[in-house]
């Protein structure tokens, strides 16, 4: 069965239907030409054409996983990187699962089949929630725990530890007083960029040693900041929202660099975003997509059948 959709089936705004899916991250598929999303309510991995057509690529995950939230597409090695946490909200949680379940599933980008997981609720702290997931060369994931506030690192063979603990990240942030750093990705440089969702701090972090270095942002903390996109011309295309911060915005901001080694960036665009709750940012061939995938009905205790993919 061909997944592939040509160009001009990509619209505006593409509206996905399924079954109280609830995605949360979304990575492109170059080999399907698709989407493929995670699933917050059902722990899953689906397949998402320009029609707005689902089809399952993971249907029946391991008992342990929750929520899938990142999803990462890694070509060169045939895997599908999935975050998969539980924060009280997914079909399959409990008070043992509640904010213990924690890690990094791994399975064949072609047949779904699940290759291995590993466990990231490393460390002391009480409540682990593994996120997104950044991706280098070498295969090597870098995975976010916005509860701990962590960053890990997890070798091509399953191998984690801790890259970066949460004072590090963010000096005055506190375990408890909201999500932690979330958005992640590896920059061509050779550093990570991490975004700090409370505090809408952005830090570069070196990948050998976990050393943190602050960006000075022109524009101010982008509070509310959950996920982000590195785009080719070296921008920065960040979605913002107000799930988990009463602060934050329903918003797209894209920042630039002053300088290559990102010490600082300047705010070239801060525009407000039609849908609620945006979660995640792709570019693909076919421009930049938003995914907001209804989780706030997911916190009131009710399910959406639908969820959008709006391009910028």
């Amino acid at each position: 069965m061909s997944y592939g959709t040509s160009a001009a089936a990509f619209g505006d705004v593409i509206t996905g239907h399924a079954d109280a899916l609830h995605p949360e991250g979304v990575d492109w598929d170059p080999n399907r030409q698709a989407f493929l999303v995670s699933s917050t309510r059902h722990g899953t991995a689906s397949i998402v054409d320009g029609h707005g057509t689902v089809t399952p690529l993971v249907s029946n995950p391991d008992p342990r996983i929750v929520s899938t939230v990142g999803i990462t597409v890694d070509v060169p090695r045939n895997r599908l990187l999935l975050g998969y946490h539980d924060l009280g909200i997914g079909a399959r949680s409990t008070p043992e699962t509640n904010l213990k379940v924690s890690g990094l599933a791994v399975y064949d980008l072609t047949t779904g089949e699940e290759q291995y997981l590993v466990d990231l609720a490393l460390g002391p702290e009480p409540i682990h929630a593994a996120d997104r997931i950044a991706l280098d060369q070498d295969g090597t994931a870098y995975v976010s725990d916005p509860a701990a506030n962590k960053i890990y690192r997890v070798t091509v063979d399953g191998k984690a530890e801790v890259l970066v603990d949460s004072q590090a990240l963010s000096p005055g942030w506190e375990l408890g007083t909201g999500a932690g750093v979330i958005g992640l990705r590896v920059h061509p440089a050779g550093f990570l960029l991490a975004l700090q969702y409370t505090t809408g701090q952005l830090a570069r972090v070196s990948l050998d040693t976990g050393q943190v270095h602050q960006v000075e942002l022109s524009g101010g903390p982008i509070i509310g900041g959950d996920a982000f996109a590195l785009r080719p011309d070296g921008t920065v295309v960040v979605v913002s929202n107000k799930l988990a911060n009463e602060n934050g915005q329903d918003a797209v901001i894209v920042l630039s660099p002053v300088q290559d080694d990102w010490s600082a960036a300047k705010t070239l665009q801060h525009d407000p975003w039609p849908e609620q709750n945006p979660t995640d940012v792709l570019p693909t061939p076919h421009g930049d997509y938003v995914l907001s995938g209804r989780p706030e009905y997911l916190f009131r205790g009710e399910t959406a059948d639908d969820f959008v993919l709006r391009r910028i």
